[in-house]
């Protein structure tokens, strides 16, 4: 069980590497579409994740989450969440500056999101195709949501089930109104000139410290319901 477990921590590690690089890939080719090409001439519409990783928040922060608990350490387990290095954009290349940022900004979660109906899709398909395909797509969301539960399955149900909880996760954790996410960029673009320089004031320690505690509140509050949804649908194929 012990290594079913750590096999599992390694596919959420490269998951969370391709899932982040395609987050910020959409926010650069969004960028680009809309007229900013600073993003593109930087190389940032790439799957790449040389091009991407924020060495805190997408190497050491979620190994300390996924391959901490082997060696004793559990503080921040529980859930994932990373981010990886902001895409650079300069507003004033667009047409209609706060439209087509909210829209380049919102690519980001749109882009995880399409990433859990894929999988979820493909879920869906072996459940139906599959001879018995239903326990098999039921046993590998149990091994992702709880290693420690089930036994490892067919592996592409396991990367699929690990493809939707880490992406809703980064969906979600993503749309939080806490500087740098791609929420606070979208609330700094209806708020008041007084409070937006109030909001680009918060230090950046601060800001991961509202993340890790109060983000990962609110992330267990949305993430799991919207989990036993998504089980749910998934059981009756």
């Amino acid at each position: 069980m012990q290594s079913s477990a750590f096999l599992i921590a390694v596919f959420e590690f490269v998951l969370l590497l391709f899932s982040l690089s395609f987050h910020e890939c959409a926010h650069a080719w969004m960028a680009s579409r809309l007229g900013d090409q600073t993003a593109r001439l930087q190389g940032r519409i790439t799957l790449n994740p040389a091009y991407h990783v924020d060495p805190i928040g997408t190497l050491l922060f979620p190994a300390l989450i996924i391959f901490g608990p082997f060696f004793g350490f559990t503080f921040f387990s529980g859930y994932l969440i990373g981010w990886a290095k902001p895409t650079p954009v300069i507003t004033r290349n667009f047409r209609k500056i706060v439209r087509d940022d909210n829209l380049t900004t919102l690519a980001g979660p749109v882009s995880n999101l399409i990433l859990v109906a894929v999988a979820a899709a493909v879920l869906a398909g072996m459940a139906i195709a599959l001879p018995g395909g239903n326990l098999i797509v039921q046993t590998s969301l149990m091994a992702a949501f709880n290693p420690a539960a089930a036994p490892l399955s067919h592996p592409v149900a396991i990367i699929c089930s690990l493809a939707i909880l880490i992406n809703l996760s980064l969906f979600y954790f993503n749309l939080l109104p806490i500087p740098p996410l791609d929420g606070s960029r979208v609330l700094r673009n209806f708020l008041p000139y007084s409070a937006v320089q109030f909001y680009d004031r918060i230090n950046i320690w601060m800001a991961y410290i509202l993340m890790i505690f109060v983000g990962g509140f609110l992330l267990r509050l949305l993430l799991w319901p919207t989990l036993g949804m998504i089980y749910s649908i998934l059981a009756r194929f």
